[in-house]
């Protein structure tokens, strides 16, 4: 009988249990390779078998057991495609993936290295909503809370939520929060879209004391498996610790623990 070559031999001395799950693990590395490469575009047993380097009888049993369970379909004359199997495991994990739960440990690494204190927050209307704050080692009050909404524009962690819009939408949010009132603001328009233009290029913004007196802050956003943003970080302290070379200093570690996170979600860096 001839050996399937797309099958590794079971190492000598290891057992007939042992064969067993080794046979087992590969054959689901297998399946999950054949998934990954009809997802690339790969719909026939020709394909398949080229991609993986499988026998098309190796390919053709892999597929079937993955049709029978859903997670590929099969038309003929069209081919193998994914199928709602995999929508229905994609819906439960989003449903899983709590931004506050998947970010908390981020977070606090990031509060112990700076010794400041970090936000988390999401876009929620026309505000900011902070989901999460953890206090720095410094003995500084900082007035936000968790559930709290705060203006974007004046905010950094508000600025970092909306990195990704253009001039005309920042201008509707500048003049959006001036009809409102409620906060006096120093910065105009002018310069206000030149730094966010500026804070867009760079992947970070800055609250240059603009939302609350002498507390100075460097954000960044949180990208989820698509490259939208569904969230923003930020490390806030007094001015007299953060002056603005240590903000240009922090912005490197606040970029990577915000792509870190979005890496946690799904986010591939493109």
């Amino acid at each position: 009988m001839r050996a399937d070559p797309s099958i590794d031999p079971i190492a000598p001395g290891s057992g007939e249990a042992g064969g067993r799950a080794l046979a087992g693990s590969q054959t689901l590395v297998r399946g999950l390779e054949v998934l990954q490469s009809v997802a690339a575009g790969a719909t026939n047993l020709a394909e398949l078998s080229q991609a993986l380097g499988l026998t098309r009888s190796t390919a053709h049993r892999l597929a079937a057991t993955l049709v029978e369970h859903r997670y590929l379909t099969f038309t003929p004359r069209v081919g193998y495609a994914l199928g709602a199997k995999l929508l229905e495991l994609g819906y439960l994990a989003g449903q899983q993936m709590s931004l506050p739960r998947i970010a908390r440990d981020h977070l606090e690494r990031l509060a112990g290295s700076t010794g400041d204190t970090v936000h988390l927050g999401v876009l929620d209307g026309s505000r900011a909503l902070y989901l999460d704050k953890l206090p720095g080692g410094r003995r500084i009050e900082i007035s936000s809370r968790v559930g709290e909404r705060q203006p974007l524009r004046s905010t950094g962690l508000g600025k970092a939520l909306i990195l990704d819009g253009d001039q005309a939408h920042w201008r509707e949010l500048y003049a959006f929060e001036d009809a409102i009132g409620g906060h006096r603001y120093s910065v105009g328009l002018a310069d206000w879209l030149a730094r966010m233009a500026d804070y867009a290029a760079r992947g970070r913004a800055f609250d240059l004391e603009e939302n609350e007196d002498r507390i100075r802050c460097v954000a960044a956003p949180v990208r989820d498996v698509g490259g939208k943003i569904v969230g923003a970080i930020s490390v806030s302290s007094a001015a007299q610790y953060m002056d603005d070379d240590r903000m240009e200093a922090l912005t490197g570690e606040v970029i990577a623990t915000a792509q870190a996170i979005s890496r946690d979600l799904g986010w591939n860096g493109a």
